[in-house]
């Protein structure tokens, strides 16, 4: 059956469709309401002559669908289908970083606590997300110096023989070493965690009161203290959260500029009334299919509006963005005329004609975009605001709505608003004249200065504190021959190559390259541990997850935990975190942060491909050396030191040799280059 006679059998009910090209991949995914009009009008008369369109159709051999309840549901599974294929001529979500959340490790006979941005089903409880994103390390670090559950990678499976600096400064229950806590004041402390992370300050406070009230009533004095301590901190946060609550609700605020087919996207968080943070995206390979069934009404402005910015062109802000911006929340009489509608008056928006003229439709993009942000996410904000409206509006908020019901959250109402004037134009202007910066910053090459690269250098690997030092180990040999190690040193924003060191591996034999790294880094840092020196804030290893392993059991013998370990990989330049190596980075190509790292790997490359080859090139020298008569490995190496070369030994005189070695080895070295003018021996034994 051909295409089109496939497409006359396709259902009129919702649903979602997949183009596939001949080699069977999915190109396209899009829903319709309608499955059979939808997938029919991309064949109508006068669509092909829309370069983009015809471009998927003629690529496009074989349409399958899913038919679904309704629109909501066609919503979801879009979304999942999108982001499961990843289809060239849909709008993709490339940015790689995810919001912050805290992990409490469930599962475990010990559960721990970390800050993670990936949700996985691993029998987890997952809490946030949280802005900015130190927040999360702030809740996290609460959490030890109070609850003392710990974040540390020690295996605890089994016991140890002692615990580590973090349960002496009274930061871990030490579950690692025999007897330290028992299992049912363990389990106690998770319980007051779990109610912390959900929310629950009244029954935490509740809770801790009564045990406080038991403890003073044993005369548990120094217990019973530290419950009110608790206590204390607990009524601390809930105050604040009230007073966050009352200064206004949570909001999105989305503002973009696209120009010359890439396009920059700011995201500000408002959370309590203010902003909080900011994240940028980038395009620059926006699919070719960008406009799919644009109508005519289809994206809309009200008329009332004036001076509309250009989609393909926005003014650039004047003056830094303010460290915190207050949200005014608009009262219910002006919400009708506030936000665009179904009920408002509008009329075709000059600035969206303008952006499909460029080839980007920007009611289509955000439409993509919303989903793949907040569909399936544990938390979706009161308000999203957006600078255009778009087709499917009215159903995601409908299922976003419900996915937040769903979750239980306070104020299960979204509401995915486009304000038309007034303080939410502002933020909405605000945060569009930022993404103009951010374009700029991006795709003018703009150098950022050094606080920013280790702000997102911070963020990326989540780092516990803002990265000052970075130490860099590499490995080098050739089949297992003269194995040598670098260690590099980026520092402050530059590479201080005071601090560099070299290694000769002496404990490895043939090619090990684990064994090698595991060696090097005990070394170093054993030495660190006897000249009492800190720890870098990022150990980075040049090579995939063997080489993150080695590293990471060399720290354990050391009993170095919690110390922030990183390796690239070379070729695919994905970064592995030590901890969350299932969870690989991969960076935009543009990234300054890859960048950075991959400017400190290659340095330690070099430095250890240059030592490696001093190394062998000693080695052959001396060799061609010892094939003299006469000549010992001693003598060789002095007149190496002492000459530099073999060419310059070759081109010295009696005189010159005799003050380095005796008058008859002086001879017998002549004698071997005059017998053996070119390259000595060796070379012509195996010409």
């Amino acid at each position: 059956m051909d295409l089109l006679a496939k497409i006359r059998t396709i259902p009129t009910e919702p649903g979602v469709y997949l183009y596939k090209n001949a080699e069977g991949e999915v190109i396209y995914v899009g829903k319709a309401k309608n499955l059979r009009n939808r997938v029919s009008s991309y064949f109508h008369e006068g669509r092909w002559d829309d370069a983009k369109t015809g471009t998927l159709v003629r690529e496009a051999v074989d349409v399958e669908y899913i038919v679904v309840a309704n629109n909501k549901e066609a919503l979801a599974l879009e979304n999942n289908l999108i982001k499961q294929r990843k289809p060239r001529f849909n709008i993709l979500l490339r940015d790689d970083k995810t919001y912050p959340y805290v992990k409490l490790t469930l599962g475990e006979r010990w559960p721990r606590v970390y800050v993670t941005r990936r949700l996985r089903k691993d029998g987890s409880e997952y809490y946030g997300p949280y802005f900015p994103a130190n927040l999360a390390y702030r809740i996290v670090d609460l959490i030890h110096r109070n609850f003392m559950i710990p974040s540390c990678k020690v295996d605890l499976t089994r016991f140890h023989p002692r615990p580590c600096l973090q349960y002496y400064i009274k930061r871990c229950l030490g579950p690692c070493v025999k007897d330290l806590t028992t299992a049912e004041t363990y389990q106690e402390a998770v319980r007051d965690v779990k109610l912390f992370l959900e929310g629950r300050p009244t029954d935490l406070a509740r809770s801790l009161r009564e045990r406080m009230e038991r403890a003073a009533a044993d005369q548990e004095y120094e217990r019973a203290a530290r419950y009110r301590d608790l206590i204390s901190t607990v009524e601390q946060l809930q105050e604040r959260q009230r007073i966050a609550a009352a200064e206004g609700d949570d909001a999105d605020v989305f503002g973009y500029h696209y120009e010359n087919g890439m396009l920059a996207v700011n995201l500000f968080h408002m959370r309590g009334g203010k902003m909080v943070d900011r994240r940028e995206f980038f395009w620059e390979d926006l699919p070719e299919f960008t406009t799919d069934h644009v109508r005519a009404d289809a994206f809309v402005r009200p008329a009332e509006q004036s001076s509309p910015v250009p989609a393909c062109h926005f003014e650039q802000s004047e003056g830094p963005m303010p460290s915190s911006v207050v949200a005014s929340q608009p009262s219910r009489a002006d919400a009708r005329e506030e936000y665009t509608g179904p009920s408002a008056r509008t009329e075709r928006a000059p600035q969206d004609d303008k952006a499909i003229e460029c080839g980007f439709s920007p009611g289509e993009f955000f439409s993509a975009l919303l989903k793949q942000l907040y569909i399936g996410q544990p938390y979706v904000p009161r308000n999203l605001y957006i600078p255009v409206d778009f087709e499917d509006r009215e159903a995601l908020e409908d299922l976003l709505s419900e996915q937040s019901a769903g979750e239980g959250a306070r104020g299960t109402r979204v509401h995915i608003l486009v304000p038309r004037r007034g303080d939410k134009r502002s933020l909405i202007d605000l945060a569009g004249n930022n993404a103009k910066q951010s374009y700029d910053q991006r795709f003018r090459v703009l150098k950022p200065n050094a606080r920013k690269i280790q702000e997102e250098l911070q963020e990326t690997l989540s780092l516990p504190e803002l990265p000052k030092r970075i130490e860099c180990f590499d490995i080098s040999h050739i089949q297992g021959a003269e194995t040598v190690a670098s260690m590099v040193v980026w520092e402050d924003g530059k590479m201080k190559k005071s601090d560099y060191r070299k290694f000769i591996i002496r404990t490895v034999e043939g090619v090990d390259d684990f064994a090698s790294m595991r060696e090097v880094v005990t070394r170093r840092y054993k030495r660190i541990q006897e000249e009492q020196k800190p720890m870098p804030s990022l150990i980075l290893i040049d090579g995939g997850l063997g080489q993150l392993h080695a590293a990471a059991e060399a720290l354990s013998g050391l009993e170095i935990i919690n110390q922030p370990l990183a390796a690239i990989a070379k070729r695919e330049e994905i970064l592995y975190v030590y901890g969350q190596e299932k969870d690989p980075i991969a960076l935009d190509h543009h990234s300054p942060v890859l960048h950075l790292i991959q400017m400190v790997r290659d340095e330690a490359h070099r430095f250890a491909v240059t030592f490696h080859r001093k190394r062998r090139q000693m080695r052959d020298r001396s060799t061609e050396l010892l094939e003299i008569p006469g000549i010992g490995a001693s003598t060789s190496r002095r007149l190496l030191e002492h000459f530099g070369s073999v060419q310059a030994v070759k081109q010295a005189d009696t005189a010159a040799l005799s003050a380095v070695v005796t008058r008859s080895q002086a001879e017998a070295i002549q004698n071997y280059f005059r017998k053996y003018p070119s390259t000595g021996l060796r070379q012509e034994k195996t010409v």
